[in-house]
């Protein structure tokens, strides 16, 4: 009985002694953890632009996204655009930019994440580096009624845009009477 009432008495002030840390641990305050994310969260632009060229399209995985590159020129004001590159990523069953139309008098409205990583000269994303080290131009699928684009004139860094179908909105019929640009590249 002696030791049935020590052993009880020890047991006892075990759980005494557990409460009392509990206890403590929730009245002692200690300093709040900081976790602050060091990079800034991406910005989604919404974008006018009409496609000038299809510069890349690979063939549609069954399983994973598929990329189309453009190259399409952003309305900036109602007076001025620029050529941007654009990069519309889709799934098997989705559908791609193109299948809209190449059609440089369809406005196209999207919101896209900028991404200066993918940023590149007019120049670069029209040739293509071979294993032996030449050069060659890329084949690249004008618009209808789209501007002819010069590498020779330009010298700029095309600004990369990434967008998927969901960001897509819609595509407006507006005829231009005369490109913003002159460009002379295409036979």
């Amino acid at each position: 009985m002696m030791v049935r009432r020590a052993i009880q008495s020890s047991i006892f002030l075990c759980a005494v002694r557990v409460l009392l840390v509990l206890a403590l641990t929730l009245f002692v305050k200690a300093p709040p953890a900081r976790a602050e994310l060091q990079w800034e969260t991406a910005q989604r632009e919404q974008l006018r632009l009409r496609i000038v060229a299809l510069a890349a399209a690979y063939p549609r995985s069954s399983v994973f996204s598929t990329d189309e590159v453009f190259i399409a020129e952003m309305q900036i004001s109602h007076d001025e655009s620029r050529l941007v590159k654009l990069i519309y990523a889709f799934l098997p069953y989705q559908p791609r930019l193109s299948e809209y139309g190449l059609d440089y008098s369809l406005v196209h409205e999207m919101s896209a994440l900028r991404d200066p990583s993918c940023d590149e000269s007019l120049h670069q994303l029209l040739t293509v580096q071979k294993s032996d080290g030449s050069v060659e131009r890329n084949d690249i699928k004008y618009s209808t009624d789209s501007p002819v684009l010069d590498v020779k004139h330009e010298r700029g860094i095309l600004h990369c845009y990434r967008t998927t179908p969901e960001e897509y909105a819609k595509a407006i019929h507006d005829p231009v009477q005369h490109p913003q640009f002159s460009l002379k590249l295409r036979k």
